[in-house]
């Protein structure tokens, strides 16, 4: 089984990144830190270490300075599912799901899994079930359905589910082939340009622009790894868009936040000066719902050639399933991570990672993209796209092995975690939020701006320097 360092070691060099780096790093912990057959705090530490690596090395390129950089495996533990642990003025996070979202069992024996935290989705399940949003008349409905048709039924109704399927179902997919077929973090130039110099600034990202447009937790967690290294985000939301609020205060760390709504001439227009004036353009939408508004990789390389456009999707950018929606409790469900840690724990049906780590790690994996792209287009120049998928990293997940006694591990309480958490305040209130696990030794990680509202910001960039 691969060590931590030896996981780093392929991810690094995978992406392009100078073997000789890897030198400056330390890791230090021991597994497991948290409940689980699977390796997530592996996954954790390797993903946030591969990110600060790049952003020490960035500024090895700006400053001429190298610098060490550590992750501890419990600091990177509790950061990968850092929402558990926020508190707003001392209190803690209200109900994070919708009362119907959730585990329920079909016919057969089988289960599936509901997201509905965002009312339209929840409404387009209702639909395809005919039944009222409760959770007794939802289980009723569903006893009469096969899995997998009240999977398809819902996703062409606009809804957001996912059966319970062993690994061996999943890989016998054609999806599973299609994305088998991809590496984890995928960099590609797709348009010439002229390299772009470093902005003068005191920290490995200063200077730089970066739009996010993201929601939930993978994207805005690249964006918040991005500004903890001194980027100027802007995260750009939809007034028209339902959003999760306490994650919002959570990944929100660091950035300005804009409104535009692309659907109208004024948010199109809005959102193409910043992208006519930006560093790097970050989305997680559906393959294709940006490039039907305008605003494609390579519509973006037009407007501003030079761009590091970064595409998050849920199962990859090919196969049958590229433009399914999805979020990491429905991948881990469909992909055979529930069912094997449900048969390792002896429990009958799905069993949860303990932290949304196909998320949490695709964030720092769509960062890590970012800045290799980024330092790739200041060296040669040209546009570059990044793509990423929880589905992917799933995968990657998977092939680290697996952790006989895993699910012995103690959970990290509140309690247990307050050593790697800070009072910071905020728009929203004193908030006690995780520290980021990176420790770089030259320039410390940290957010300089506090989280604020939706929309608090006028969609326009701060001055550089």
């Amino acid at each position: 089984m691969p060590s931590p360092r030896d996981l780093l070691a392929e991810l690094w060099t995978s992406v392009g990144g100078d073997a000789a780096a890897l030198d400056a790093v330390t890791l230090t912990g021991d597994e497991p830190q948290l409940p689980s057959s699977f390796r997530v705090d592996a996954a954790a530490q390797v993903s946030i270490a591969a990110s600060g690596l790049a952003a020490a090395e960035i500024w090895r390129m700006r400053s001429g300075q190298s610098q060490s950089v550590s992750v501890d495996m419990r600091h990177a533990a509790i950061e990968c599912r850092s929402e558990r642990y926020l508190r707003r003025d001392g209190e803690p996070p209200p109900p994070m799901w919708d009362p119907i979202a959730g585990v329920y069992q079909v016919k057969n024996g089988r289960f599936v899994r509901l997201h509905t935290n965002f009312p339209h989705h929840r409404d387009a399940v209702c639909k395809v079930l005919a039944c009222a949003p409760e959770r007794a008349a939802v289980q009723a409905a569903l006893s009469e359905w096969d899995g997998e048709a009240f999977e398809t039924a819902s996703y062409q109704a606009g809804g957001v589910v996912a059966l319970m399927r062993s690994r061996d179902e999943w890989q016998a997919l054609p999806q599973a082939a299609a994305l088998d077929a991809l590496p984890l973090v995928e960099i590609t130039r797709i348009g010439d340009a002229a390299p772009k110099p470093w902005p003068a600034g005191e920290r490995p990202l200063a200077g730089l622009r970066v739009l996010d447009l993201s929601r939930v937790i993978a994207g805005p967690v690249a964006g918040r790894t991005l500004a903890a290294h001194g980027a100027d985000v802007m995260l750009v939301s939809s007034p028209e868009l339902p959003s999760i609020p306490w994650l919002v205060i959570d990944t929100g760390r660091g950035k300005l936040s804009s409104c535009a709504d692309l659907t109208t001439q004024q948010g199109h227009a809005a959102l193409r000066d910043l992208l006519a004036e930006a560093d790097v353009f970050s989305q997680g939408y559906r393959p294709q719902s940006l490039a039907a508004l305008g605003f494609s990789p390579e519509d973006a390389a037009a407007i501003n050639p030079g761009i590091v456009y970064v595409s998050l999707s849920a199962y990859g950018r090919n196969g049958p399933w590229a433009t399914r929606r999805g979020f990491d409790s429905l991948v881990q469900c469909t992909t055979g991570f529930n069912h094997a840690e449900g048969q390792a724990a002896g429990v009958e049906g799905p069993k949860e990672l303990p932290m949304q780590i196909l998320d949490h790690a695709t964030g720092y994996l769509m960062a890590l993209g970012a800045m290799i792209a980024k330092a790739r287009q200041a060296r040669e120049g040209g546009s570059w796209h990044v793509q990423v998928s929880l589905a992917r990293t799933g995968k990657w997940l998977w092939e680290m092995g697996r952790l006989v006694q895993g699910l012995a591990a103690p959970d990290i309480t509140p309690d247990l975690a307050a050593g790697f958490l800070d009072d910071v305040p905020s728009g929203f209130g004193t908030l006690t939020a995780v520290r980021h696990a990176a420790i770089l030794s030259g320039t410390p990680a940290h957010w300089a701006r506090p989280a604020v509202p939706l929309g608090t910001d006028p969609p326009g960039w701060p001055a550089r320097g």
